[in-house]
C-alpha cells in the first residue's frame, strides 16, 4: 500500500504515465471523468494531454488500454485540439488495438477512428486505415477493412474518399486469409451500395467466382440511394434537417433523396489508375505505319489499339500519335485500316478525356470527310471515334469543321455529319448550345431538310428534334420562321421521341428543375410548357411570373413572332381582290376619284381615304389591298405635292394601324424611296418607312430600301435612305440587322462623287460602330487613306458613348428571346456575330508541307524563311478561316525555340492569326493557345510581355471559358517556374473578375494555387495572394477552404488565413450583361431580381449537376453564412449590399430577414466589444508560474539560435491568457501589416495598463525577441519604438527585469546591435542605455562579452564600445566576473582583423584605465608587441588629446546613467569639442592641450533635438548638485560689458520672451509647428520698425535653424511617409527667413563666429544633398540656397565669417568621411572673401584671422597640405595670405599678437617671406625664375642644416651619459620646428628605442606643463573649450601640489570671468570681445549653453503670460541663482588658501 498511497498524490496527467498499471488504470478512469466533465472544449487542460493520448491507446496492459481507450475516445469527443493527434493514435489503434483478443477494444479502437473522422479528419485516418491493409497480421487487416467499411456506410462516398480503397480492393480479394476476402467483399458491397456500376470496371479482374458472388449480393441491394447518416462537426445543419426528414419522412425526403443520388453519381474513371503508354508503343511503330505493305501496318495498329484499350490513360504528347492514326483514316485505302484507325482514336479520346480535346480541331474534319465510305463497320467505327472525340471537346470548338461539310456534295457525309449533331446534343445543356452556335447549324440543317436524299432530310429532322429538345422550343423557333407546318409538326415529333444522355425523358427533367424554381405550376403541366429546357433554371424564370404581368402560356410565347410568320407567307392579291376588298371598307367616292385627273378631286379622295383608315379596326383593314389603291395610276408618280404628302402619310398610318406584311411592303418600298429625297415628300417617305420598319421588322426593311436606293442614280435619294438608316438604328437597335446585306451599298456610297452620299454613308457607319465597335473598321481597310482618315475621325467621335436603348420594333420579344442566351451574349455578343459577317480566306491550302517543313527545320534561318512565309500569308488574306492545316503545330514547336527572335516572331505571328481569325480561334485554344502560356515562364522579360499581348489577343477574340476548362492551366502552374507563375496568376487574376460564369476545372488550379503562395518567390507569393480573392468570387470560400485540407498542417494554418483574409476582400461578379437591358429597359429592373437568382455561384451550375435550390437557399442560414456576413460587417458599406445579395441569393424573404440581418449585427457589436476593452489581462502570479513551470523543465526553455515552430506555439499558448484575443491573432497573424498594427495597440495602451504589461513582461519581451529574426524593417523599427517606450516606463515605475526576463531578451536584442542599417544600430543602443536602469550594469556585462564572441564585426565593435561605456559610468566592479578576465578577453579583440574592432577594443581598454590607471596593463595579460605598442599610443593620445586623436572618429559614451532625461545617443568620449551638429564629424583639429573635461551633467547633446521630436520644446532638468559643503559668501563682481542686446537685460520682458518661445519651435520636429513658427519670425524681420526686435535673438534664432535643417537631412528626407511637398515648403520658409535677416546688415552682423560656422556647414550641405534634386522644383531650391550662401558671405561680420571659412575648410579636410565636393565648395566661398578683401579689409580683425591661419597651418603644415589630393586648399590659403599682405603691407606682422611663440609659428615665416618678396617685386622687380632658384637653394640649405642637427641630438640620445641632454633638445627642437620629421632617424632604430625616445619626450613636456602652468595662466589657454566646471580627473599632480591646483584653477576662473562679462579684460575694444577671446571654434553648442537658461526663463514666462497669473516666484530664481555662485567661489577660494 505504501507505493499506492505515494502514486495517488500525483496529478492525473502523472498517473497517466506512471509505471504502474494501476496507477496508469487509475489516472485513465480520472482522465475520462475529467473529459466528460470539461465544458468549454478550448480549455487549456486538454493541452497537458496532447501527448499523452497515444499512450492511453498503445498501453501494454490490456485492462488500463480499455479504460485507456474509453478516455482517449472521450478525449477526441471534446477536445478543440484532438485533430493534432490523429496520425499518432490511429496509427497506435490499428498496431496495438486491433489485434487486440477482446471484442471490445476493436469496438472502441473502430469507434475512436470514426470519431476522428466526425471531427474532420477522414484523409488522416483513412491513409492510417489503408496503410493497415499491408499488415502482416490478418486480425489488424480485417479490422481495418471493417472500420472502414463502418466510416463508408455512417459518412457515405462524399467524405470517405473512394478511389484509394478501391485501389487495394482486388488485392485484398487475393488474400490467403478467407476472413480478410469476406471482409473485402462485404466491403465491396457497401462500396457498390454508393456508387452503383462505377466499381465494376475496377474489379473486372478479379477471380470470376468472387466477381459473381460479388454480382449476387449486388443485385440484392435495394435500388433507392443511400444516406449519409453520421455528419461531420462542420455538416450539423445538414445533420438536423435528416433528424427532421426522418421524423416527417414523405415525398419531400424522396424528392430529396433522389437528387442526393444524382449527385453521388461517381464517375468510374475517377476511380481508375491511370496507364503509360506512349513508352510502350513499339519502337518501329511510325516506320511500320508508312510502310507499303498493308499487313505491317496493321501490325502497327494492333499494338495501338491494345494499348487503347486502358480505360484511363496518362497524359503526355500524342501529337505524333494522333498524326499518324489521322493519316491512316484519311488516306489509307485499306477500309479494314481505316475502321481499326478509327477505333484507335476513339480509345485514346476515351482514355484522355478534356486532354485529348488539344487533338479534337485535327481529327474531326478527316474523320467527317471519310464519312463518304460505305461499309457500316467502317462507318460505326467512325462514328464511335467522332463521338468519343467529342466528349473530350465543345461544340464551338467543332462546329466550324461540321459546318464545313454540311454543303458537301456526298449526301452519306451530310447524314452522317447531322447524325453525329444530333447525337451531339443530346450530351449538352442549354448553356452549351448559345444562340451564336445554334443559328449557324439550324441554317445549315433547313437547307438540308429539303435536299433530295430522303436519308439526309431525316436526320437534319433529328438533329433538329434534339436541338429543340434540349434548348426548348422557344429558343429554336426565330430559326425555324421559314419552315411549313408539316415540316415542323416533322422536326417536333422528332423532339418528342428523343431521350436526353442520363435523364430519364425531357418531362421528368424539366419537372425537376421547374418545382423548385418556378413553384406555381403542378409537375405534370412542365413538359407543355414552352420553357422546356430540363437543365436550366433561366428558362423557366423568364417564363415565370415575374418577367412579364401575365401568366405566360404557350400561345403568348409565340405571339411575338406569330405575326411574322403569318404575313411572311402572305400571298399576293390580284388586282381585282384588291379592289373588291378596297371597296368594302373605302367610301366610294374615295374610289371613284382616286385616279381623277383634277388635283384637288385627288385630294378630297386622300382626305376621305385617311379618314376612313383612321377610323378602320386593325382585324378589319385589309392593308395589301388598301396600298394596292394607294399605288394605283397616277400611284408613285403623282406630281401634286400636297396629294403625294397624304399618300405616304396614309401608308404609315396603315403600316401602323393593321397588320403589315412584308407583301404589303414590297408595293409600296420603291414608291417611298423614290421620294425619299423629295424636298416636301421627304420627311412623309421617311416617316412611312419607320412604320414598315416596326411591322416588319427593321432589318428586312433596311435591307429592301437601302438596294432599291442603290438601284437608283439619284444621289438624294441614296444620302436620305442612309440618313433614314442612321436614325432608324438609333430607334430600333442594332438586333438582327445583316451588315452584310448593306455594307456593299455602303462601300459604294463612300466611292460616291457626290459628297452629301459620302457624308451620309460615314455619318451612317458612325452610328454602327455605336453597336458593332472596333470591328466595324476591317470592313474598310481597303480604301483609300483620306477617306479612312474621315472614318477613323467620325469613329472617335462616337468613342466612348454608349448606344441609345431602342424605343421601337419588337423589343419586347428581343428581350424575350435574348433572355436566355443573355450569358453566352457576353462571350460571343455583339463583336463576334460581326465578326462573323467578314468575308474570310481559306489559306489551308497556301499553308504547303514545304512551309512547314521550313518551319521545323534545324537551320535557324530555314526556320526564319518559313515564318515569315506564314506571316506574309496571314496579312495578304486579312480575315482567315479556322482551318489552318498543320501551321499550328507547327507554331508550337517554334514557341520553345532556342532562338528568342524566333520565339517572339512565332508570337507576333500568333497574334496576326487572333486578330485574321476571330471567333473560331477557339478550337485552338488548346493547341496552339496554351502553348503560349508556357512562353510566359521565359527567362526573358520582353518575350514574356510579348507572351502576354498575345494572350491577350487571343482571349479577346475566344473569350476566357475555353482556357479555364480541362487540366490545361493546372498543368501550367504545377511547373516550378518563378516567371510563369507569377505571370500566369497576374494574368488571371485581371481577367477571372470580369467573368460572370467558370467552368468547374478551374477548381484544380486550386492545389497549385496554394503551392504558388508558398513559393520561395516572393513576386509568386504576390501574386498568388492577388489572385485568391479572384478564384473565391468564382468557387466560393467553402470549395477553397474545403481544399486546403490535403495541405500539410503548416501550410495549411497559413494559406486558410491568407483564405480569410482574401474572403474580405472579395471582388462582386459582374452584372447580367447590358444586352437585355437595353434592348428592353421597361423590363431591365424586374428582370434583374430572376437574374440575381439565377446567379447562384456558377461553379455550382457547372459542378453539381442535382437541381437542389431548396439546400442551396438553406445554406446560408448555417453558421458558415452567419461567419461570413460578420466578416462583411469590416468591409465598407458599398460593398456589404453586393456580398449580401450574394449570400443571400435565392433565399426566401423570411429566412432572408433571420439571416440577413441578426446575426451581422450581433457578430459586429462583438466585434466592436473585443477591441474595445483592455488588451493585457493582470494574471495574478502568472509570470511566477511561468518561471517556475521553465525552472522544472515543464516549458521549453527560451533558448535558440534561430525560432523554431515549437517556441512561437509555446509562446501563443502562453499569450493566449495574458492578451485580448483579437490582439494575439494579429501578433500571430502572418501578415508583417497586422504586426505593424498591433505594435501600435500595444503603444496606446501601454501607460494606461501599465501593471498588467509588468504582469506579462516576460511575454511581451519574447515576442519581441521573435521580431528581431524578421527581416521587415518596418516590423523592427515599430518594434524599437515600442521598447524604448516600454524601458522608459520602467525606469519610470523604478521596476526591475529579473534574471529569467533578461535571458529570454537581452542576448536577442544584442543580435540587433551589429544590424548593418545605422537607424536600426543606433536605436538598439539607445535601448541598452536605458536597459542599465532597470537591470544592474554588471549582469548585462555578460551579455554584452558573449556579444563579442558573433562572426559579426559590427555587433562585435558596438558591443566592445557598449562595454566600454559601462566601464566609464560604472566603474571597474561593472567588469563581470572579474575585471581581469573580463579585460583579458577584451584585449583579444586589439588584433582583430576588422579596424573598428579593434579600435573599439583600444577605446574600451582605455576607458579601464583612465578608471584604474596603469593597474590595467596587469589586468588585460600578456600582448603582443605590436599590440600593446597601439594601446601606448591610444592611452597617449587620448590623455593629450592630440590632433592625431581628434581625426579618428568620434566613440560614442554612454550618458550619465542618473539623468533622468537621458538621451538616446552618445556623448563625445575624449574630444572635448562641444560642436556635434555632424555626428560623425572629426573634431577641430587645432586642440592640442588638454582641457579639462566637461562633467556630463551640463553637456548637451543636439541630436535629441533632431532625433527625438519631443525634446525640441522641451527643456531638460538638469541634475540637482549638492552644495552643502560650500562655505561663506562672495561679492558678486559688477557686469562691465553690456548685454549684446538689451533685451537679455530684462528676460521678463514680454516681447523677448515671446520671441524665445516662437524661435524654440522653429527646431520643432513637427513640420508643420516649425513652419508657423519660421512664419511669425518672417512676419518680424520684413517689417522695419519690429525687425530690431530680433537683436539678441540672432544666434538663438540661426542655431535653431540649422538645427532644423539638419533634422531635414537626417530625419525627414528619409522618412518615406511624410510628403516631399510638405518637407519642400520648410525649406522654402527656412531660406525665405534667411535671406530676410541678412538682407539688414545691423542684424546679420550680430551672428557669432561658431554660429555662421555651423549655418555654412548646413547649408553647403543642402547644396550638396542629391535627394533634393528629386524633389519637383529642386532645382529652384537650390538656387535660392546659392543666393542665401551669397547675401551670408556679404553681410556676415567680415572676421567671424572668414574664421568661419577657414575652421570650415579644416574640418572638412581632416574628416575623410565628407564629399570632396564640400570643401571644394568652402573653398569658393573663401575665393569670394578675398576677391572683396580690399572693400572689407578696414573691418577685419586681422590678429584673428592670422590665429585660425596659424592654427590651420599647424593642422596642416606644408608638407601635409601638399600632399592632399587637390592643390587647390594650399593655394586658397596662399591667396589668402597674399591677398592680406598685399593690402596691409609690413603691417601684417604687428597682427600676430594672438599667437603664442610666434616665432615657432610657419605662418611667421611664410609672411615674411611674402612681405620680403613683394618688397623685393616692388623695389628691385627682381627676375621671379632667379627668386625661385633662391628659394629652392636656400631650402636645400635648411634641410641640411636641419639634418645635421638631428642626427646630433639622436646621437646624444645613444650615449647612456648624454641621454637627458640629448632628450631634453630633441623637445625644444621639436617645439620650435613642430613639423619637423623625425621619422627617418627613428625609421631604422628598434622598436624599445622608438618607445624609449616617445616616453622621454612625454615625461619632459608633464613637467614642463607643470611649471608652466601658473606663468602662462593670464593667456587664455589656447585650445580650452567653454567648460563650466573643471573635472578632478584631469587636475595635473606634481611637486607643488595643492598649491598650484588651486593657482591654476584661479586663473581659469579670471578667464571664465572675463569670458562671461563679469570683468574686462580689453576695455578699449567696443564690440564685446567674445570671439577674440577665443580663438578656439566657438560652437553652436556653446551658445546653446548660455542661451539655455534663458530660454528656460523666457518659457516660463511665456506660459505664465498666457495663463494670466503674474506671479512674483520667478524673481526668486535669480537670486538663488547668485547665491549658489557666491557658494561656488567661497569654496575656491577656501581651496587656495
Amino acid at each position: 500500500m505504501g507505493d499506492d498511497s505515494e502514486w495517488m498524490k500525483l496529478p492525473i496527467d502523472q498517473k497517466c504515465e506512471h509505471k504502474i498499471w494501476k496507477a496508469r488504470l487509475n489516472g485513465y478512469e480520472e482522465a475520462l471523468k475529467l473529459f466528460q466533465r470539461i465544458e468549454d472544449e478550448k480549455s487549456p487542460e486538454w493541452g497537458k494531454y496532447l501527448g499523452l493520448i497515444k499512450k492511453f491507446v498503445t498501453d501494454s496492459n490490456a485492462v488500463a488500454q480499455l479504460k485507456g481507450l474509453e478516455a482517449a475516445l472521450a478525449f477526441i469527443e471534446n477536445a478543440h485540439v484532438a485533430g493534432k493527434t490523429t496520425g499518432e493514435v490511429v496509427s497506435g489503434v490499428v498496431g496495438k488495438v486491433f489485434n487486440q483478443p477482446k471484442a471490445r477494444a476493436k469496438e472502441l479502437g473502430s469507434d475512436i477512428c470514426l470519431m476522428y473522422i466526425e471531427i474532420e479528419k477522414a484523409e488522416v485516418v483513412q491513409d492510417e486505415l489503408i496503410k493497415g491493409l499491408d499488415n502482416k497480421n490478418p486480425k489488424i487487416v480485417v479490422a481495418c477493412i471493417e472500420t472502414l467499411r463502418k466510416a463508408l456506410c455512417e459518412f457515405g462516398s462524399k467524405i470517405i474518399t473512394l478511389k484509394p480503397v478501391v485501389k487495394v480492393l482486388p488485392k485484398l480479394f487475393e488474400s490467403r486469409e478467407k476472413a480478410v476476402r469476406d471482409e473485402a467483399k462485404l466491403l465491396a458491397v457497401e462500396i457498390y451500395r454508393w456508387i452503383r456500376d462505377a466499381l465494376r470496371t475496377p474489379l473486372q479482374n478479379i477471380n470470376s467466382v468472387q466477381l459473381k458472388e460479388l454480382e449476387e449480393e449486388w443485385v440484392k441491394l435495394p435500388t433507392a440511394a443511400p444516406k449519409q447518416s453520421r455528419f461531420l462537426r462542420s455538416q450539423q445543419d445538414l445533420k438536423a434537417k435528416f433528424e427532421q426528414q426522418q421524423a416527417a419522412g414523405g415525398d419531400e425526403a424522396d424528392g430529396d433523396d433522389e437528387d442526393e443520388a444524382e449527385a453521388a453519381q461517381v464517375d468510374p474513371y475517377e476511380l481508375l489508375e491511370a496507364v503509360e503508354i506512349l513508352s510502350k508503343l513499339p519502337k518501329d511503330f511510325y516506320e511500320k505505319i508508312e510502310a507499303k505493305k498493308w499487313q505491317e501496318r496493321k501490325e502497327a495498329l494492333e499494338a495501338v489499339e491494345a494499348l487503347t484499350k486502358n480505360p484511363k490513360l496518362e497524359n503526355g504528347d500524342y501529337g505524333d500519335l494522333v498524326r499518324a492514326l489521322k493519316k491512316v483514316i484519311g488516306k489509307d485505302a485499306n477500309v479494314m485500316l481505316v475502321a481499326m484507325a478509327a477505333k484507335c482514336l476513339a480509345g485514346l479520346a476515351a482514355g484522355l478525356r478534356k486532354k485529348f480535346g488539344t487533338y479534337a480541331g485535327h481529327v474531326v474534319p478527316t474523320i467527317l470527310e471519310k464519312f463518304k465510305e460505305k461499309k457500316p463497320q467502317v462507318v460505326q467505327a467512325l462514328q464511335e471515334a467522332i463521338d468519343a472525340v467529342f466528349l473530350t471537346t465543345t461544340l464551338q470548338n467543332i462546329s466550324e469543321d461540321v459546318l464545313a461539310v454540311m454543303d458537301n456534295k456526298n449526301p452519306s457525309i451530310k447524314q452522317q455529319a447531322s447524325l453525329f449533331l444530333a447525337r451531339s446534343f443530346r450530351h449538352c445543356t442549354p448553356s452549351m448550345l448559345p444562340k451564336s452556335v445554334l443559328k449557324p447549324l439550324c441554317a445549315a440543317f433547313l437547307k438540308q431538310v429539303n435536299d433530295s436524299a430522303p436519308e439526309v432530310r431525316d436526320a437534319a429532322f433529328e438533329a433538329l428534334g434534339t436541338a429543340m429538345k434540349v434548348v426548348g422550343e422557344k429558343a429554336v423557333n426565330p430559326f425555324l420562321a421559314d419552315v411549313d407546318k408539316l415540316k415542323l409538326d416533322k422536326i417536333k415529333e422528332c423532339a418528342d421521341k428523343v431521350e436526353l444522355a442520363g435523364k430519364k425523358g425531357g418531362g421528368s427533367g424539366g419537372e425537376k428543375k421547374e418545382k423548385p424554381a418556378a413553384k406555381a405550376p403542378p409537375p405534370a403541366e412542365a413538359p407543355a410548357k414552352p420553357s422546356g429546357p430540363p437543365k436550366k433554371a433561366p428558362p423557366a424564370k423568364a417564363a415565370g411570373p415575374p418577367k412579364k404581368g401575365k401568366p405566360a402560356s404557350a400561345p403568348s410565347a409565340k405571339s411575338k413572332k406569330a405575326p411574322d410568320t403569318k404575313e411572311i407567307v402572305e400571298t399576293e392579291l390580284s388586282p381585282e381582290v384588291c379592289e373588291e376588298k378596297a371597296a368594302a371598307v373605302l367610301p366610294a367616292s374615295c374610289m371613284q376619284l382616286l385616279d381623277s385627273a383634277n388635283w384637288k378631286e385627288r385630294l378630297a379622295s386622300m382626305e376621305d381615304f385617311q379618314r376612313a383608315v383612321e377610323q378602320m379596326d386593325k382585324s378589319e383593314m385589309p392593308c395589301q389591298a388598301l396600298v394596292k389603291m394607294l399605288a394605283k395610276k397616277p400611284g408613285w408618280k403623282e406630281t401634286n405635292f400636297q396629294v403625294m404628302q397624304m399618300k405616304l402619310h396614309i401608308v404609315g398610318l396603315i403600316a401602323q394601324k393593321g397588320t403589315f406584311s412584308k407583301t404589303s411592303a414590297l408595293v409600296v418600298l420603291d414608291g417611298l424611296v423614290d421620294k425619299i429625297g423629295d424636298v416636301k415628300c421627304g420627311s412623309n417617305a421617311k416617316e412611312a418607312l419607320t412604320a414598315i420598319g416596326d411591322s416588319c421588322s427593321l432589318p428586312w426593311t433596311a435591307e429592301q430600301v437601302v438596294s432599291l436606293a442603290f438601284a437608283q442614280k439619284n444621289p438624294k435619294n441614296q444620302a436620305e435612305t442612309l440618313n433614314w438608316l442612321a436614325n432608324a438604328m438609333k430607334e430600333f437597335g442594332f438586333a438582327g440587322i445583316n451588315v452584310k446585306a448593306f455594307i456593299n451599298n455602303v462601300k459604294t456610297a463612300l466611292g460616291a462623287t457626290n459628297p452629301a452620299v459620302r457624308t451620309s454613308a460615314i455619318t451612317l457607319l458612325g452610328v454602327m460602330y455605336l453597336y458593332m465597335g472596333a470591328p466595324l473598321r476591317m470592313f474598310f481597310e481597303d480604301e483609300k487613306p483620306a477617306l479612312l482618315s474621315q472614318i477613323d475621325a467620325e469613329f472617335e467621335k462616337m468613342q466612348g458613348q454608349s448606344p441609345p436603348a431602342p424605343i421601337r420594333g419588337n423589343k419586347k420579344a428581343g428581350a424575350e428571346e435574348e433572355g436566355d442566351a443573355a450569358e453566352e451574349e457576353e462571350v460571343d455578343g455583339g463583336a463576334g456575330d460581326i465578326m462573323d459577317l467578314l468575308p474570310r480566306t481559306d489559306i489551308s491550302d497556301k499553308i504547303t508541307s514545304e512551309m512547314v517543313s521550313n518551319i521545323s527545320d534545324k537551320n535557324w534561318k530555314i526556320r526564319k524563311v518559313g515564318l515569315d512565309e506564314v506571316a506574309n500569308v496571314i496579312s495578304e488574306a486579312k480575315f482567315i478561316q479556322a482551318n489552318i492545316g498543320e501551321l499550328p503545330m507547327a507554331l508550337k514547336g517554334r514557341l520553345n525555340d532556342s532562338n528568342k527572335l524566333l520565339v517572339q516572331q512565332t508570337l507576333n505571328i500568333l497574334q496576326q492569326i487572333a486578330t485574321a481569325m476571330g471567333p473560331s480561334l477557339k478550337q485552338h485554344v488548346k493547341n496552339l493557345g496554351i502553348p503560349i502560356v508556357t512562353v510566359l515562364g521565359d527567362s526573358k522579360s520582353n518575350i514574356r510581355a510579348a507572351a502576354l499581348t498575345t494572350l491577350n489577343a487571343w482571349v479577346e477574340q475566344t473569350g476566357m471559358k475555353e482556357w479555364l476548362e480541362g487540366e490545361d492551366l493546372s498543368e501550367e502552374l504545377k511547373r516550378e517556374n518563378p516567371f510563369l507563375r507569377q505571370e500566369l496568376l497576374g494574368w488571371l487574376a485581371e481577367k477571372l473578375p470580369t467573368m460572370r460564369t467558370v467552368p468547374t476545372d478551374l477548381m484544380l488550379c486550386v492545389p497549385n494555387l496554394y503551392a504558388c503562395l508558398e513559393d520561395r518567390s516572393g513576386d509568386v507569393r504576390k501574386k498568388a495572394q492577388d489572385a485568391l480573392p479572384t478564384f473565391m468570387m468564382h468557387l466560393g470560400y467553402e470549395k477553397m477552404s474545403k481544399a486546403t485540407s490535403k495541405l500539410k498542417p503548416a501550410s495549411k494554418d497559413q494559406v486558410v488565413g491568407m483564405l480569410e483574409k482574401a474572403r474580405a476582400v472579395m471582388p462582386a461578379k459582374p452584372a447580367a450583361p447590358a444586352k437585355a437591358a437595353a434592348s428592353k429597359p421597361a423590363s431591365s429592373a424586374p428582370a434583374a431580381k430572376p437574374a440575381a437568382a439565377r446567379n447562384q455561384s456558377p461553379s455550382e451550375d457547372f459542378s453539381e449537376p442535382e437541381p437542389k435550390p431548396d439546400t442551396k437557399k438553406a445554406k446560408p442560414a448555417g453558421p458558415a453564412a452567419k461567419k461570413r456576413e460578420s466578416m462583411e460587417l469590416k468591409v465598407k458599406e458599398e460593398k456589404d449590399n453586393a456580398k449580401q445579395n450574394r449570400l443571400s441569393r435565392g433565399t426566401p424573404s423570411s429566412i432572408k430577414g433571420v439571416v440577413g440581418k441578426k446575426p451581422p449585427v450581433k457578430a459586429g457589436a462583438k466585434d466592436e466589444e473585443d477591441r474595445s476593452g483592455p488588451i493585457f489581462i493582470l494574471v495574478p502570479n502568472g509570470k511566477e508560474q511561468r518561471i517556475k513551470e521553465e525552472k522544472g523543465l515543464k516549458i521549453l526553455k527560451w533558448n535558440f539560435i534561430t525560432p523554431r515552430d515549437e517556441y512561437v506555439e509555446q509562446l501563443k499558448a502562453q499569450m493566449s491568457t495574458s492578451l485580448a484575443k483579437w490582439l494575439q491573432d494579429e501578433l500571430f497573424h502572418f501578415d508583417f501589416q497586422r504586426h505593424v498594427k498591433a505594435i501600435g495597440a500595444m503603444i496606446e495602451h501601454m501607460e494606461p495598463e501599465c501593471e498588467a504589461v509588468i504582469g506579462c513582461l516576460d511575454l511581451i519581451l519574447k515576442w519581441f525577441t521573435l521580431r528581431f529574426f524578421d527581416t521587415n524593417t518596418s516590423v523592427l523599427m515599430k518594434a524599437l519604438e515600442f521598447l524604448k517606450l516600454l524601458f522608459t516606463m520602467l525606469s519610470r515605475k523604478n521596476y526591475q527585469l529579473n534574471d529569467y526576463e533578461a535571458s529570454s531578451f537581452i542576448p536577442y536584442m544584442i543580435l540587433k546591435v551589429g544590424e548593418s542599417k545605422d537607424v536600426v544600430r543606433k536605436d538598439v543602443r539607445a535601448i541598452l542605455t536605458m536597459l542599465c536602469k532597470v537591470y544592474a550594469a554588471s549582469k548585462v556585462f555578460p551579455f554584452l562579452m558573449d556579444g563579442t564572441k558573433s562572426k559579426n564585426s559590427k555587433q562585435r565593435s558596438e558591443c566592445l564600445e557598449e562595454l566600454g561605456c559601462l566601464i566609464e559610468n560604472f566603474g571597474m566592479n561593472v567588469c563581470q566576473p572579474t575585471p581581469a578576465k573580463a579585460l583579458k578577453e577584451i584585449a583579444v579583440h586589439i588584433g582583430d582583423r576588422d579596424t573598428t574592432v579593434r579600435n573599439a577594443a583600444l577605446n574600451t581598454v582605455v576607458a579601464a584605465y583612465n578608471a584604474c590607471g596603469d593597474q590595467v596593463f596587469k589586468l588585460i595579460g600578456n600582448l603582443s608587441e605590436k599590440e600593446m605598442s597601439m594601446l601606448e599610443e591610444r592611452i597617449k593620445r587620448s590623455a593629450k588629446k592630440t590632433p592625431a586623436a581628434s581625426a579618428k572618429p568620434e566613440r560614442p559614451q554612454k550618458e550619465h546613467p542618473t539623468n533622468p532625461n537621458a538621451t538616446f545617443l552618445r556623448k563625445p568620449a575624449q574630444e572635448e569639442v562641444p560642436n556635434k551638429l555632424k555626428q560623425a564629424r572629426a573634431q577641430n583639429a587645432h586642440l592640442e592641450q588638454s582641457a579639462p573635461s566637461i562633467p556630463k551633467e551640463f553637456q548637451l547633446d543636439l541630436d535629441v533635438f533632431e532625433n527625438n521630436h519631443t525634446c525640441a520644446s522641451d527643456i531638460p532638468d538638469l541634475v540637482q548638485h549638492k552644495l552643502d559643503d560650500v562655505l561663506e559668501p562672495v561679492m558678486i563682481p559688477e557686469r562691465k560689458i553690456r548685454s549684446v542686446s538689451p533685451h537679455f537685460d530684462d528676460i521678463h520682458n514680454s516681447t523677448a520672451s515671446t520671441i524665445n518661445f516662437v524661435i524654440s519651435q522653429v527646431a520643432s520636429g513637427d513640420i508643420n509647428t516649425s513652419i508657423q513658427a519660421l512664419a511669425q519670425i518672417d512676419e518680424v524681420l520684413r517689417q522695419a520698425d519690429k525687425a530690431e526686435a530680433m537683436s539678441g535673438h540672432i544666434d538663438q534664432f540661426l542655431i535653431a535653424t540649422f538645427m532644423q535643417l539638419r533634422l531635414i537631412y537626417n530625419t525627414h528626407m528619409a522618412d518615406d511617409r511624410l510628403d516631399k511637398e510638405d518637407i519642400f515648403k520648410l525649406y522654402s520658409c527656412i531660406i525665405g527667413n534667411m535671406l530676410s535677416l541678412f538682407s539688414m546688415e545691423s542684424l546679420a552682423r550680430e551672428a557669432s563666429m561658431g554660429v555662421l560656422k555651423d549655418l555654412m556647414h548646413g547649408l553647403i550641405t543642402l547644396m550638396l544633398d542629391s535627394r533634393v534634386e528629386d524633389i519637383e522644383d529642386g532645382q529652384q531650391l537650390i538656387r535660392s540656397v546659392n543666393l542665401l550662401v551669397v547675401r551670408v558671405l556679404e553681410k556676415s561680420d567680415q572676421t567671424n565669417i572668414l574664421s568661419a571659412l577657414l575652421v570650415l575648410l579644416q574640418d572638412s579636410l581632416v574628416s575623410t568621411a565628407g564629399s570632396p565636393m564640400f570643401s571644394e565648395l568652402v573653398m569658393k566661398c573663401l575665393w569670394r572673401m578675398i576677391r572683396f578683401l580690399p572693400q572689407t579689409i578696414n573691418t577685419i580683425n586681422l590678429d584673428r584671422i592670422l590665429l585660425d591661419v596659424h592654427n590651420f597651418m599647424k593642422v596642416f603644415p606644408k608638407e601635409k597640405l601638399k600632399q592632399l589630393k587637390s592643390d587647390v586648399p594650399h593655394r586658397t590659403l596662399k591667396t589668402l595670405l597674399h591677398a592680406l599682405c598685399k593690402l596691409t603691407g609690413a603691417k601684417i606682422l604687428d597682427h600676430m599678437s594672438m599667437i603664442e611663440n610666434r616665432n615657432e609659428s610657419e605662418l611667421e615665416a611664410h609672411l615674411r617671406r611674402v612681405v620680403k618678396h613683394s618688397a623685393n617685386l616692388s623695389g628691385l622687380k627682381s627676375d621671379k625664375g632667379t627668386e625661385k632658384g633662391a628659394l629652392r637653394s636656400d631650402e636645400k640649405v635648411i634641410k641640411a642644416k636641419v639634418s645635421d642637427i638631428l642626427s646630433e641630438i639622436f646621437k646624444k640620445i645613444g650615449s647612456k651619459e648624454n641621454t637627458k641632454e640629448g632628450l631634453t633638445e630633441l623637445y625644444e627642437y621639436k617645439q620650435k620646428y613642430s613639423d619637423a620629421d623625425l621619422e627617418p632617424f627613428l625609421r631604422n632604430t628598434s622598436q624599445f628605442f622608438q618607445s624609449y625616445v616617445e616616453r622621454g619626450l612625454r615625461m619632459i613636456e608633464s613637467e614642463r606643463e607643470g611649471k608652466g602652468r601658473i606663468q602662462t595662466s593670464t593667456v587664455i589657454p589656447q585650445h580650452s573649450t567653454d567648460s563650466y566646471l573643471p573635472s578632478s580627473s584631469t587636475v595635473p599632480i606634481n611637486s607643488n601640489g595643492e598649491d598650484l591646483n588651486a593657482a591654476a584653477y584661479y586663473e581659469r576662473l579670471k578667464i571664465l570671468r572675463q569670458r562671461r562679462g563679469l570683468e574686462n579684460s580689453t576695455p578699449e575694444e567696443d564690440r564685446p570681445p567674445l570671439s577674440s577671446l577665443r580663438p578656439s571654434v566657438a560652437s553652436s553648442t556653446d551658445m546653446l549653453h548660455s542661451k539655455l537658461s534663458q530660454l528656460k526663463e523666457s518659457r516660463e514666462h511665456f506660459q505664465q503670460e498666457q495663463s494670466h497669473s503674474h506671479s512674483p516666484t520667478r524673481s526668486s530664481s535669480p537670486a538663488s541663482n547668485l547665491d549658489d555662485l557666491k557658494k561656488r567661489l567661497e569654496r575656491i577660494k577656501s581651496n587656495r588658501q
